[in-house]
Formats: C-alpha cells, structure tokens, sequence
C-alpha cells in the first residue's frame, strides 16, 4: 500500500486545492484543523459536482491548514477565508469576537450547533501494543511515552488535555491535588509537544517517538488504515471527551469575497447524507442516524464526557488551563 506523507506543521501550511485547471466562477478558501487534509480533498469534489448540478456554476476550492488556533489567528491578521471548519468553538468565537468578522450568535444558523460532526480523542499503539496501553491511567506509568500535540497551539492538543482531566476527575472527586497529580505525570511523559495534530502523527510515525499517539478518533484509525504494514492498533478508551467540529462561513470575508451563497452552501452540504457518509469512511462521528446506524459497528462505546461535564465551558477551560500562567503552565513549570 502506498504511504501517505504527512507533511510537517511547524508553519502555517496553505495548500491549493483548485478542482479545475481553467478559472472557475467561484473560489473559496476552507481554513481548518491540522489533520483534515484527506477528508476535504475527498470533499471538495463532492461539493463542486452538487454545485454545479444546483447552479451551473463550477467553484474551485482552496485549503489552508494548521493547529486550530494558528489559523484563527493567520484569519485574525489577513488570511481571507470564507468559511471555517475546526475542532474547537473558540478558536471560530475569536473570529466573532475579537475580530467581529462574524456574529457572535454563529453556532444558532446552522444544525446541531454549527457541528455536523464530531470525534474523540483516542490512542494508537504500535504493533501487538507491547505496553498494554487500555486507557488514561495506563499513560502515567513510568515506562509510557506519550506523543499528542500542544494545547497552547492545537485544538486536538486541548481536547487530550481535558479528556485526561475527565478521567482524573472520575478516579478522584472531589479531589483536586490528585487530579492535578494525574495531570502533572501525564503531561510528564510527553516526549514532544508539536504545534498541531499532523506533526503529532509525523513524530509517532515517521520518527518513531513515543509508545502511544493520542489523537481523535478519527485520525488514529485513518493512520491505522494508511500505515497497515507498520501493524499499528487502534485502543478506545473507556472514558473520553467529545470533541465537536464546528463550521461557520465568515461573513466579512465572504461579503467581500463575493461568496455568501457557495461558502454558506459549502457548509450546510456537510449534512447531507452523501457528504455524512463520506466523513463516516473517514472515521468521524455523523449527526445523521440513518448513517449512524449504517455505521454502528465502526465506533466502538465510549463514555463521552461533555466540556461541561469537565471544565463548565470553553471560556472557563481556556482561561484556567490554557492562557498564559494557566494551569498547564504551572503543571509544566513544576
């Protein structure tokens, strides 16, 4: 099988993706999450077809990738994307709020709060997992090196981050110098902290570090799947935190782009069945229970704790874990 090559992100990576060689009537720009390069080139042909079906027009479709929070801020400092599609509510909340490039009411115009798909982070292990690596705990032993990217730069990063302290708080309520402890050793065996989820996946495959990759879901099985000859193994958790994607057109730009219909069409074509049943093959959670059902035995149960459930909100997860002199960086400064 042929290997994918994952590029590095260590810098803001814009790839061009133009479906047709000769000008189209409509190009849109997709910023998103580091490891969403395959789901959108699979995509974005989709959409072009259903467009120009519906309109006659042909539209081309350009991304740009990187850690979540890296592109916010590449869109915050000029970077024209029409629409958004990440891995974290506040890195599109930045947008609207400190940029005013969208409503801060964003999540109410499209269904299932602007998320038409969702994950969970979830291990990867190298071949006959020699550590017996089962679940959170096991990632604190001594003999555990773990890979997973930054949470200061990366969505996927935070989202590991939280569902570790998910777990911690289930082994120790009401306990906060344990969970803190948990976290403190977690963070520990951490053999390298890339900026975003795609250099994550470089370090553990391609330079081999570490014994297991936490990623989403989605990523791990997809790296399972295009690596089979490396013998890599996908373990589920028990506990883990649902990750939703969140999607929103980003209106100042689209005004000025000229693109409202298409890049608002870009985003709601997501729900449609053909593009749910294309985010299953690419081992997301959908939103649509007829291809849930359709795909019942590719997921495995995982007890799915909310950000609520964790941190009350994003805002209250962000400011006490994650901003500068935040728990994280007390935990790493130990």
């Amino acid at each position: 099988m042929k290997k994918l090559r994952y590029p590095a992100a260590t810098l803001l990576l814009l790839v061009l993706g133009s479906t047709f060689a000769h000008a189209s009537d409509i190009k849109l720009l997709n910023s998103s999450y580091d490891v969403s390069r395959e789901l959108f080139a699979e995509y974005n042909p989709l959409f072009v077809d259903y467009w120009q079906a519906k309109t006659g027009q042909t539209v081309s479709v350009e991304q740009s990738h990187g850690g979540s929070s890296t592109q916010a801020q590449a869109i915050l400092q000029g970077l024209r994307a029409d629409v958004v599609t990440y891995n974290q509510v506040t890195d599109i909340d930045i947008l609207a709020g400190r940029g005013s490039l969208l409503p801060a009411d964003w999540q109410t115009r499209l269904e299932n709060n602007s998320s038409p798909f969702f994950s969970a982070p979830s291990f990867l292990v190298r071949n006959g997992n020699p550590k017996n690596i089962q679940n959170w705990d096991d990632l604190v032993r001594d003999d555990v090196s773990i890979i997973f990217p930054n949470p200061k730069t990366s969505g996927n990063g935070r989202y590991t981050y939280l569902a570790a302290l998910g777990f911690a708080q289930l082994q120790h309520p009401d306990d906060e110098a344990a969970q803190q402890a948990f976290l403190k050793k977690f963070l520990s065996n951490v053999a390298v902290f890339d900026t975003g989820g795609r250099g994550a996946t470089n370090s553990f495959v391609e330079r081999e570090l570490g014994d297991v990759l936490i990623s989403f879901e989605s990523e791990v099985f997809s790296i399972a799947e295009h690596f089979a000859d490396k013998g890599f193994e996908v373990v589920a958790p028990k506990v883990s935190l649902k990750a939703e994607f969140p999607v929103a057109w980003v209106d100042r730009n689209v005004e000025r782009n000229g693109t409202a219909d298409a890049a608002k069409a870009y985003l709601e074509y997501l729900y449609s069945e053909p593009a749910q049943s294309l985010l299953a093959k690419h081992n997301y959670r959908v939103v649509s229970e007829a291809v849930t059902q359709q795909n019942v035995d590719r997921f495995p149960p995982v007890q799915l704790l909310s950000i609520e459930d964790i941190a009350g909100n994003w805002e209250a997860a962000n400011e006490q874990h994650f901003a500068n002199g935040g728990l994280l960086d007390r935990l790493l400064a130990r």
